[in-house]
């Protein structure tokens, strides 16, 4: 994982609907840290450096916050996700950095990563959480902050745009 962050709050552990308890943020940095990291750095096409610095930034905010987040890992998807999306926007304006030299993209996903570029938001982060971090559309749902019918619609217009961008060499769409 490609970032670091110097992690320190109480030992209680948040559960989902219990207001008032503080998050073990080093523990969740420790367990979905990096699932959360390789989301975002699939979700940014192979920008290191927007993972990075989406990472970085949700765990900061989240730290911040610590007291009113009841169900940190999702929290924590939703404001990575949203990060990452503000710098690819405002990337988007000026040229494309050179990719890092140092990449190498694993084989199959060297026209896999320009075609995510090309898909929404939306659809990227759908396809990115329920393929490569293998989540039920119950869970990418869960971590993206919206229904589970809004997710299926991201997939199978995502599904959709991959198969136009990269010919139809699958027909399932599983």
């Amino acid at each position: 994982m490609g970032f670091y962050l110097s992690v320190s709050s109480p030992r209680q552990v948040a559960r989902p609907g219990q207001p008032g308890a503080a998050a073990d943020f080093e523990e969740v940095f420790r367990h979905d840290g990096p699932a959360l990291w390789r989301t975002i750095y699939a979700f940014a096409a192979g920008r290191r450096d927007v993972a990075d610095e989406a990472v970085a930034e949700a765990f900061a905010r989240a730290l911040e916050r610590a007291g009113q987040i009841r169900d940190p890992v999702p929290w924590l998807y939703r404001t990575a996700f949203r990060i990452a999306a503000e710098i690819l926007r405002r990337e988007r304006r000026r040229p494309a950095p050179e990719q890092d030299p140092g990449a190498v993209p694993a084989p199959g996903l060297a026209a896999l990563i320009p075609a995510l570029r090309r898909l929404s938001p939306g659809q990227r982060a759908a396809i990115v959480l329920h393929y490569e971090a293998d989540l039920p559309v119950s869970e990418v749902a869960r971590r993206m902050g919206t229904s589970a019918g809004v997710v299926r619609v991201h997939l199978t217009r995502g599904r959709r745009r991959l198969r136009e961008l990269l010919g139809d060499e699958e027909t399932s769409d599983d």
